[in-house]
């Protein structure tokens, strides 16, 4: 049988031939300078705007783009078409084009005063396609809300010890930010402190696992669960497709994600994702290093091999009972693994307003992206060892496979299983939370930048009748730190509550990918005007490749699983069983969403194409220089 080790070694080749030589050459192509002022540094006041230590913004970073979906998009992937097309297009499109798309976003942001992709591109191809890639970012972070709020409460549900352990760690973020930045307390003791406190609170959710509802994994009936809630439960909504205690933790998380979004980022954002970047590397480093020992030394608990119930490859529709295209379907369903749009955000949003310095964007960029593959590959490995063996159960079924299968991983260094297990589903967790509430921040700033508020100022949107128009009054309300979480987190609620997993899984990974290929779009846009002697296949061939993937997967979801196979088929009476109205009115909302996507993108794409054209051609203005906005 085929030993794992191998997917490890496969992403540690091409990672490091990527990192020490094209990271390099694209450094030097935007022309990074190390003593250029930051935009930290230009506008820093506290909230927004703060230069961050090089390993402290790495840590938020890395813990921002890594969430849970490097973590689910290869599970998800490596289930249903098998282990070796999930490999290659993490291990091949990740330099190539992930780390690429992340590098030249931050890069860009740094260039234009920290601001967004939408206003990047807004500078050069005008307001009207600033506001479209604006709207489509807005969009994409509603079903990024959703889909990780989803996973948080199928998570919970199967590891209750990590709804402890995950309270616990919030907590300690909190008391960290304090500490340092009210107390002005030491860094390194205060690491060394904090870090062992989100450790130990492994072992505090192992003594009392707690739930909302009486969890239904089959593993939490030899436990000693705290459950919070009485009755059955069944009239929380969505009850009925994902089980009481799964439905209910999804409004506690989206809540979560609202307060945390509206707190000064020193207070919760920076410390919780630098202690996060310690789950990380224990998680990755520690799953890579017990991988080759286990394999090298055979001193894991069970053979570190592919388990026989994952295929290699299970064709191009998939494991049986699926029905899913390869082309294009496996290129969005692992996206943040590779290429992801939502890192985008990211780069442009929170990480350019806290750079010390422009050189720092190396590491930060394209490191943290390569990091963020690694992550991906040992979550693929995890699924290797423990396996997949009831397709039948739903693809949601196979995201607790990444602690079970971990936990047997760790084992090679000595760790319990149980105790793994549990680390490991920390560990998606606390990035999963991470990146949720880090979604919600940015699409407040996307909105702020939609609705129109200067640079440096926020709006609280608590009192809306200060403004003298109803529209004004509106988008005091869209754009307010307090009362914007609202608008996200309400919609992306009605999504996740029909509990069609694998088609919003899809939707957001389309979506996703497709703003990666607007980002694209926008870095070329940008190095186009900046200088007509600078080559653009760098960014513009993974731009086109992006483009078509995303578009036919787009399609297929809209016009096959949606429209098709819900609705009309709904509708015809020619299902076995009907679907419940909450199913009905997602597959409405997702058909609708995804046509307004794909409507947004090629109308971008078209936008964008003249520009660089006329640009190129010399028809248009001077190309302008790389610090212009």
């Amino acid at each position: 049988m085929t030993q794992v080790i191998w997917i490890i070694v496969a992403a540690l080749v091409t990672f490091t031939v990527g990192y020490l030589g094209y990271s390099r050459y694209l450094s030097q192509f935007v022309e990074l300078d190390e003593d250029a002022e930051t935009p930290a540094h230009k506008y820093e006041d506290g909230q927004e705007y703060v230069p961050s230590k090089k390993p402290v913004l790495l840590g938020h970073h890395f813990s921002s783009i890594a969430g849970g979906a490097p973590i689910v998009g290869p599970i998800t992937a490596g289930a249903v078409w098998g282990w070796v097309p999930a490999l290659l297009w993490i291990a091949i499109g990740n330099p190539l084009m992930g780390a690429v798309h992340d590098f030249i976003s931050l890069s860009g942001s740094l260039r234009h005063e920290g601001k967004s992709i939408g206003y990047i591109i807004g500078e050069y191809v005008g307001g009207r396609g600033k506001q479209m890639l604006l709207w489509f970012a807005f969009l994409t972070i509603i079903l990024v809300v959703a889909v990780f709020a989803l996973v948080v409460g199928i998570v919970f549900n199967a590891y209750p010890e990590v709804s402890t352990a995950s309270t616990v760690y919030i907590a300690l973020a909190l008391l960290f930010g304090l500490y340092l930045y009210q107390f002005d307390g030491p860094f390194i003791p205060g690491t060394v402190v904090f870090v062992a406190g989100v450790f130990a609170a492994v072992r505090v959710g192992i003594e009392y696992p707690i739930a909302l509802f009486e969890p239904t994994a089959e593993r939490t009936a030899e436990l000693s669960v705290i459950v919070l809630l009485g009755g059955a439960g069944q009239w929380v909504p969505g009850a009925a497709a994902l089980g009481a205690n799964t439905a209910a933790w999804i409004p506690v998380v989206m809540v979560y994600a609202a307060i945390a979004s509206a707190l000064p980022v020193w207070m919760l954002l920076q410390p919780r994702d630098y202690l996060s970047s310690f789950l990380l590397y224990a998680g990755v480093g520690g799953a890579v290093i017990a991988i080759i020992v286990g394999t090298l030394l055979g001193t894991a608990t069970e053979p570190l091999v592919i388990d026989s119930s994952l295929g290699a490859f299970n064709g191009f529709w998939g494991v049986e009972g699926v029905f899913l295209p390869l082309f294009p379907l496996l290129f969005i369903t692992i996206a943040c693994g590779t290429i992801s749009g939502f890192h985008s955000l990211v780069s442009s949003g929170t990480t350019a307003k806290q750079l010390n310095k422009e050189t720092d964007a190396r590491l930060i960029g394209y490191g943290g992206m390569l990091g963020e593959g690694l992550l991906a590959s040992v979550a693929l490995s995890a699924l290797a060892v423990w396996g997949f063996a009831d397709p039948a159960g739903g693809i949601g079924a196979a995201l607790p496979n990444f602690a079970s299968g971990g936990g047997i991983i760790l084992t090679s260094l000595g760790i319990p299983e149980t105790v793994g297990a549990v680390f490991m589903a920390l560990v998606l967790v606390s990035f999963l939370l991470t990146s949720t509430d880090t979604a919600v921040r940015l699409g407040r700033y996307m909105m702020e930048e939609i609705v129109g508020l200067p640079a440096g100022q926020t709006d609280t949107g608590l009192n809306p009748m200060q403004e003298d128009t109803l529209l004004d009054k509106i988008g005091s309300i869209a754009r307010g730190r307090y009362t914007n979480p609202l608008v996200q987190t309400i919609p992306a609620y009605l999504l996740v509550v029909s509990g069609q997993w694998v088609t919003l899984w899809a939707l957001f990974g389309g979506a996703n990918q497709l703003l990666a290929a607007l980002a694209l779009l926008t870095g070329t846009v940008w190095i186009a005007n900046w200088d007509a002697t600078k080559q653009l296949a760098t960014t513009g061939v993974p731009m086109a490749l992006m483009v078509t993937i995303t578009v036919l997967g787009l399609a297929w979801l809209v016009f096959y699983e949606n429209l098709y196979s819900n609705l009309y088929l709904h509708f015809t009476g020619a299902l076995a069983e009907p679907l419940a109205a909450e199913a009905l009115a997602s597959s409405a909302v997702q058909a609708i969403l995804g046509l307004v996507l794909i409507t947004l993108a090629l109308s971008l794409v078209r936008i964008g194409y003249q520009n660089i054209r006329e640009v190129r051609s010399g028809t248009d203005r001077a190309a302008m220089n790389p610090s212009d906005d």
